[in-house]
């Protein structure tokens, strides 16, 4: 380790232990749910629905991915793809239940079963639910060599990506429980490189490949028009409105309205009309939104 002055450390004359000591509080929002363990913390079974797919998941920009490829699946005709959306509130720690773990030991959203298959198809990991979904589908993931070679580029792209901007820019500039300046200008640094790298490539294309839209576009909207729009309350602070291109394509994103369903499953934050905490019909949008909900005391209404 290099050697440092004490003095300088947060907080002022820190110095990392031999051993680190699992039972250190780090503060900040989750701090209550993080673990140094992995593994099931209590026992839970999960709801079954009716539909092939049943998902697991929260609106988050790695739950909305696969809701929005999900949507686009059935808007394009493939109704093989209907699906249950069932909500894990990470905050309540609903992720480390029994069954949610049985399905993802990662204890991460989304988590997904395929039960049209014998036995059932377990699959965590969003980029992995979306490469499958899309193969078993044939949609969303070109064929033709150097097409579908881009497509996996960027998607991993993302998946190797957003953690930078997540868990690093989005946890020091809004959710650590004191601000750090090295940390924040380090994780901006960094979050300002992806949004203008996506912003040289969108120069002259209108998809992330080309002129094909694809799960790459599903997989990078979420996260970056997040930051474009909203995420973290740091769009002043991040000069967003210098990324013109990604501005556009993030607008001709949500000009679908198979994102714009996607972008309302399992959402808990917004206007309770932008949220749809359960997804088990189509026809849920239209008569089951949290506004809807509310309206009637709680009651969903239920197309079984």
């Amino acid at each position: 380790m290099a050697e440092s002055d004490p003095s300088m450390n947060l907080p002022t004359g820190y110095v990392p232990p031999e051993i680190w000591n699992p039972e250190t509080q780090s503060g900040g929002r989750f701090a209550n749910i993080n673990r140094p363990t992995s593994g099931a913390q209590f026992e839970r079974e999960l709801p079954v629905g009716k539909h092939p797919h049943q998902l697991y998941s929260l609106g988050t920009p790695n739950g909305v991915k696969v809701t929005i490829l999900l949507e686009e699946l059935l808007a394009a005709g493939h109704q093989d793809a209907e699906y249950d959306a069932w909500m894990i509130d990470i905050g309540a720690g609903d992720q480390f239940g029994s069954d949610f773990v049985e399905i993802n030991p990662n204890s991460k959203i989304p988590a997904m079963v395929d039960r049209s298959i014998d036995p059932p198809v377990r699959l965590f990991e969003s980029g992995s639910m979306m490469v499958y979904l899309a193969e078993k589908f044939g949609a969303f993931l070109p064929t033709e060599t150097h097409k579908r070679a881009e497509t996996f580029n960027w998607l991993m792209w993302q998946m190797g990506s957003a953690p930078f901007v997540g868990g690093g820019f989005g946890h020091f500039y809004a959710y650590a429980p004191f601000k750090i300046e090295y940390a924040i200008d380090r994780y901006a640094m960094e979050t300002k490189r992806q949004m203008h790298l996506l912003d040289t490539v969108l120069a002259d294309r209108e998809f992330i490949i080309g002129d094909e839209y694809t799960i790459a576009d599903m997989a990078i909207f979420p996260w970056y028009g997040n930051m474009m729009r909203s995420a973290y309350d740091a769009q002043t602070f991040l000069s967003v409105h210098e990324y013109k291109n990604l501005g556009r394509y993030v607008e001709t994103m949500l000009a679908r309205e198979a994102v714009q369903r996607g972008i309302m499953v399992n959402r808990t934050f917004g206007g309770p009309e932008s949220q749809l905490r359960e997804r088990h019909d189509a026809r849920d949008f239209e008569v089951n939104r949290e506004d809807m909900v509310l309206e009637r005391g709680g009651e969903r209404i239920s197309f079984d």
